[in-house]
């Protein structure tokens, strides 16, 4: 028998199963925990036929971390069953960073009870229970389930297709419906730490029962545990949802809601910075600027689409469905506004492209689950942008905005942090989108051509795509490694009809426009979390709340210091003058701690040379500078939006 491993080809003889083949081919080993067979991953006893090509998977493949961390799930599952059998199970897959089960259960999951269930699953590890698959028809597995008494399994067979294959895996006493692949055994898992236990709602809707959610890592190697723990030890000092709070940036207060955020003085201002540098710079690149509704009545949206793909996610005012009165929602999104700015008049072919530009406050109506600081709210600010083109334009204004936000990304220090996702329909789901297979493969076509002529590397997300096309999103990941979308860009070939949008071409006929639905930074509020986590607090000095703090040695300077501030602030820098009644090295370290970019320090020496005495956030000492230098220093390093 030939075999296709790791892309070479092997003769082997008794192979059966994938394990059989690669120990044949002497390439079995530890680190070997998986396979992909044919371009399916599977487990490694996953029986094989002549020809077939098999790729070993190890943990520091994508695949290979999935079905390590997969099982892993399903060992903490069975820690649950076998310490409170009455738990009912749901669902548990595996994550970025590791993994989490949901569970149904009258028993708290206190610290307490967590430490119990991970020295259970050690036990389990050291059973090395081997893992089996196997399968039953739809009536037997329905039956197996309810003899089991878990419920939700019951739900989630009923709700898989009829031809669907119901596939469940065994490791000891304990079985669960799953389309896995796993390990071969339980052994494998050589490091598990559970992290936290959390609410979440049964399929992720506020109307089901509310489960819990405990979170855990897992790894081959106790090495690998420590170099993640501490990792995560670090990430947690930069959460921006840790040092936000105590840099008072922003508040969040239980009587005004989840998702609700205050932005304080500090977080304010960093805003109102990004905000006036991003609508001068696309004043500068042709894009003319709208103010619209924050809300509309219910027939703006059954235009566009959003009243019957998307009203679930929206926050809609009166009884949606009693036509007889009106009905508004808040905007999620301001697309359908700013087609008005099109519509208001006839357009020529000579009026295009039309770039529409919006600091746009949206609202979304996000499971409460789902709420966490900056990153995810459900009122938030982007730095929304519509234009409508022509065809011919399409290629040119597409390159333009994806420079924009390479531009944008690259001067707050985050393009480096980026990946990219080229987001599609799923052609299995045709009611979740608007148009035709055709209009959809056009569409994403001529957008996965543009993406190749730029050179951008990107990964396909099926079924990630809006409802009326596709798109490349720019993820940024959070110091926890979450994935999260900062910037989107879509090509739309379907809303200029459903809206009417239409101009005079060049051989007088009425045609629809193409539209391209684009941010240029995203959401201010996540792109702050974003630049807290960064730089741990120390924005660089242009997007810094306060750039400078003068400190005078003593009352007698206060005078001098105050003067220096003054020609400070007429220079346009935002500088404080501190001269409480504290100590020098008080103020200092309070400036430190507050991450204000320059302390300058001056005595009765700076005030004979007209200079200043220069530290920085770090703890350098500049030394004396003259005040004209200082200035001039100061003055470039925010201009030219130094990192």
């Amino acid at each position: 028998m030939k075999l296709i491993i790791n892309g070479n080809e092997f003769n082997v003889n008794e192979a059966k199963t994938v394990y059989d083949a690669a120990k044949e081919a002497e390439l079995i080993s530890r680190a070997v925990i998986a396979a992909k067979v044919n371009g399916s991953v599977c487990a490694l006893s996953k029986e094989i036929n002549e020809g077939d090509d098999i790729a070993l998977l190890t943990f520091a493949e994508a695949e290979g971390k999935q079905v390590f961390r997969h099982t892993a799930a399903h060992i903490l599952a069975q820690a649950v069953k076998r310490l409170y059998p009455e738990t009912k199970l749901t669902i548990g897959p595996a994550v970025e960073n590791g993994f989490y089960y949901d569970f149904d259960s009258e028993i708290p999951f206190t610290p307490e009870v967590l430490k119990k269930l991970e020295d259970e699953m050690k036990k389990i590890v050291k059973e090395n229970l081997l893992i089996e698959r196997f399968e039953l028809p739809r009536a037997e597995a329905i039956a197996f389930m309810e003899e089991r008494e878990e419920p939700y399994k019951v739900q989630l067979i009923n709700e898989l297709p009829e031809d669907a294959v119901i596939s469940f895996y065994r490791q000891g006493e304990f079985v669960d419906l799953c389309a896995g692949p796993h390990l071969f055994s339980t052994g494998a898992v050589k490091a598990i730490k559970l992290m936290q236990c959390t609410g979440a709602y049964w399929k992720g809707d506020q109307n089901n029962k509310q489960l819990q959610r405990v979170y855990g890592a897992a790894f081959p190697t106790k090495d690998e545990m420590n170099e993640y723990i501490t990792q995560l030890e670090e990430a947690r000092k930069r959460d921006h949802n840790k040092i936000g709070r105590e840099l008072e940036y922003f508040t969040t207060v239980d009587v005004i809601g989840q998702g609700l955020p205050i932005l304080m003085p500090k977080g304010s201002r960093v805003i109102q910075l990004m905000q006036r540098w991003i609508e001068d710079e696309e004043q500068k690149r042709g894009y003319l600027l709208t103010k619209t509704p924050l809300m509309a009545k219910r027939e703006l949206y059954k235009i566009s689409g959003h009243w019957d793909h998307y009203r679930d996610g929206m926050f809609v005012m009166g009884d949606p469905d009693d036509e007889t009165k009106e009905c508004f929602a808040l905007r999620p999104m301001t697309c359908p506004f700013q087609y008005q700015v099109f519509l208001n008049k006839r357009r020529s072919y000579r009026d295009l492209p039309m770039r529409l530009g919006e600091t746009s406050t949206l609202f979304r109506n996000e499971d409460s689950g789902e709420m966490y600081g900056l990153i995810r709210v459900r009122q938030f600010t982007i730095s929304e942008g519509h234009l409508v083109i022509r065809p011919d334009q399409l290629e040119e204004e597409f390159k333009g905005c994806v420079e924009l936000a390479q531009y944008c990304l690259e001067t707050l220090g985050l393009w480096e942090d980026c990946t990219f996702r080229f987001s599609q329909w799923d052609p299995k789901r045709t009611d979740k989108y608007e148009g035709t297979p055709e209009q959809w493969n056009e569409a994403q076509d001529i957008m996965g051509r543009l993406l190749d002529k730029i050179g951008i590397n990107y990964e396909i997300g099926i079924d990630e795509a809006a409802f009326y096309g596709p798109k490349l999103d720019i993820q940024c990941k959070n110091v926890f490694g979450k994935e999260d979308t900062i910037v989107t860009i879509q090509i739309d070939m379907l809303l200029a009809k459903k809206f009417g949008m239409e101009y005079v071409d060049s051989e007088n006929k009425l045609v629809n426009p193409y539209i391209i639905h684009r941010t240029s930074m995203g959401c201010y509020e996540r792109t702050l979390a974003l630049l807290l986590e960064k730089y741990a607090g120390a924005l660089p000095m242009w997007l810094s709340p306060t750039q400078a703090t003068v400190i005078p040695v003593n009352a007698d300077m206060n005078s001098y210091a105050a003067e220096i501030a003054s020609k400070m602030e007429n220079c346009g820098i935002r500088v404080r003058l501190d001269d409480r009644n504290e100590t020098m090295g008080k103020r200092i370290r309070e400036a430190q701690i507050e991450k204000i970019p320059y302390m300058l320090i001056v005595g009765g020496k700076e005030q004979e040379t007209n200079s200043v005495s220069v530290r920085t956030r770090k703890g350098e000492d500049l030394g004396a500078m003259p005040i004209d230098e200082m200035l001039a220093k100061f003055t470039l390093e925010i201009a030219t939006k130094a990192k």
